[in-house]
């Protein structure tokens, strides 16, 4: 992934990036918009997916500015078409702080909603009908963009916000481990279940899609998390022989553990 990204600039020292296939979402709303408007169709569609990732950009900054209060690194922000990625160096195990990184996210979406909504209260609730190409209905539609991107990340669904936040909660009683395998299974379920409602009852394949790349990815974050965990388990385990070792004061230290990664 990292070959097919552009490096844009930094914000608070944050690289942002851009996959190459974002262009591709540009190139198919901007074609939408000039077959509806002509030129300005064009113009504005274009403006509100720019618009739109803006809002994307500002809500994994939430994440980043609030996890590197917790001592977390984040090298860089990645833009895709479904969606932005913050690329932390490691997610906290403390309850409390994973909340709080997970929750900061959404968040920024619902200041966001406050913030716009002075300026497009009276398109949302007139009943007239608003030009389509209009600045009037570019920040109405970002409105609704973030109180529904807010809302959409709140689904328990792991490893969505929701499914985080799920085990953080989990976690205040559940080992870390154990509250990931329940929080993934979880969103596992679910994912199912919402790609088959966006398929069949609402017939939203591009949904549908997007739910099932959601279930793949939290099988891989729980897979990734307990290899993480095998190893620190392999590592304190060597140094706990290591220390025994030392304090016999011999080199009779007992065989070495096979490495959890070498089968």
């Amino acid at each position: 992934m990292l070959r097919w990204s552009i490096n844009l600039f930094r914000v608070f020292g944050i690289q942002l990036a851009v996959h190459v296939s974002f262009f591709l979402l540009l190139a198919y709303y901007g074609y939408d918009g000039w077959k509806d408007g002509g030129f300005g169709g064009l113009s504005w569609s274009i403006a509100l997916i720019v618009l739109f990732f803006v809002c994307v950009v500002l809500h994994e900054l939430g994440h980043s500015l609030t996890a590197r209060r917790f001592g977390v690194r984040v090298p860089r922000i990645l833009l895709l078409p479904i969606g932005g990625m913050a690329e932390f160096d490691r997610i906290p195990k403390k309850p409390s702080e994973e909340l709080l990184i997970t929750a900061a996210g959404p968040a920024v979406n619902f200041a966001l909603v406050i913030l716009l909504l002075p300026l497009c209260w009276r398109t949302l609730l007139s009943g007239n009908e608003v030009a389509e190409f209009s600045s009037a209905n570019l920040i109405a539609q970002l409105w609704l963009g973030n109180l529904l991107m807010g809302t959409f990340n709140l689904l328990p669904v792991f490893p969505m916000d929701g499914g985080r936040i799920f085990r953080a909660l989990l976690a205040i009683k559940l080992p870390y481990l154990r509250a990931t395998y329940w929080a993934a299974t979880v969103g596992r379920i679910l994912a199912l279940i919402f790609a088959a409602v966006a398929a069949f009852y609402f017939n939203r394949q591009i949904t549908c899609v997007l739910f099932l790349f959601i279930f793949w990815a939290g099988d891989a974050e729980y897979k990734h998390t307990l290899r993480r965990d095998e190893e620190e388990r392999y590592w304190a385990e060597m140094s706990r022989r290591m220390k025994v070792a030392e304090a016999a004061g011999g080199d009779s230290a007992t065989p070495p553990l096979l490495n959890p990664g070498s089968n």
